[in-house]
């Protein structure tokens, strides 16, 4: 009789992985490893956590001033569902042009992007809009908000062009309002907000789609100290929900915040370390 055992979950590279155990036959397989010195069983790794975002050799070249300039170098990165990633590394190392890629906002010039099991090569530009509408959240460094738009209205607007109803859009818009502090400002524009409370608007708008993948481009990059902490917090608490995340940032304080950070330089990753997350200061 075959018996299985499954062990508890560890962590490997940020996914959780089960080992699972098969002896052959309990009371044989144990006389047999006496007489051989060999386990009597496999161990068999069972990944608990499936891929949600995939690319392979991801390659980017811009041409300036006839010359070309090659942004991303061959980039292999894999985020599980519900995992925390920041991608980390200095100004020009190709993290923004990463985002627009997994976003399909730019096309590779090699190498493919995997989304949620689907490829994004071969698609044209209306097969790509509702790919982030379907699985795409996308929070900007500088807000990217409608700023004669009501904080309200920001939100329920981009659950309306992910093909929400009006009533559903708005019962979004106010749930995510509130989820996020921002209730008491669902009337007020955006102008009379504080720089974290611009930058919590732009992540509501950014959920409103009830997104399988959020990417965020420098978040706290436009904050003072107070307002990034305000913001990194918010992105443990939607962590620790389930929620996906993709986070590029040159502050590696920042990248703490994350269960994993992949330090990317000359367009290229080049390691991969589990964060220690760590409430410190930021930015100012």
């Amino acid at each position: 009789m075959t018996t299985t055992l499954r062990a508890a979950p560890r962590r490997h590279n940020g996914a959780t992985r089960d080992v699972v155990q098969q002896p052959a036959s309990v009371s044989v397989a144990w006389l047999a490893w006496l007489r051989s010195g060999r386990p009597p069983f496999k161990v068999v790794v069972v990944s608990a956590a499936p891929e949600l975002l995939k690319t392979v050799r991801l390659r980017k070249t811009f041409e300036s001033d006839g010359a070309p300039v090659r942004a991303l170098r061959g980039v292999d990165l894999v985020v599980a569902a519900g995992e925390f990633v920041a991608v980390t590394g200095p100004s020009g190392c190709g993290k923004s042009t990463l985002l627009n890629l997994v976003a399909g906002l730019e096309t590779p010039s090699d190498g493919e992007v995997f989304l949620a099991g689907e490829s994004l090569a071969g698609k044209d530009e209306s097969e790509l809009a509702h790919l982030r509408r379907r699985h795409i959240g996308f929070v900007f460094q500088f807000f990217n908000l409608l700023e004669d738009t009501s904080a309200l209205e920001n939100v329920a607007l981009a659950a309306v062009i992910a093909g929400m109803s009006r009533r559903r859009a708005e019962l979004r818009g106010r749930e995510l309002l509130d989820l996020l502090g921002l209730s008491d400002k669902a009337a007020e524009l955006p102008g009379v907000l504080s720089g974290g409370q611009r930058q919590r608007l732009a992540i509501a708008r950014a959920l409103a789609n009830e997104p399988t993948l959020l990417l965020a481009d420098e978040p706290t990059g436009a904050l003072d100290g107070a307002g990034g902490l305000e913001v990194l917090e918010l992105f443990r608490r939607l962590h620790a929900g389930g929620q996906a995340i993709l986070l590029v940032t040159h502050d590696e304080r920042v990248a703490d915040a994350a269960e994993r950070v992949a330090r990317m330089q000359d367009g290229r990753i080049v390691g991969s370390t589990i964060a220690a997350p760590a409430v410190r200061a930021v930015g100012g």
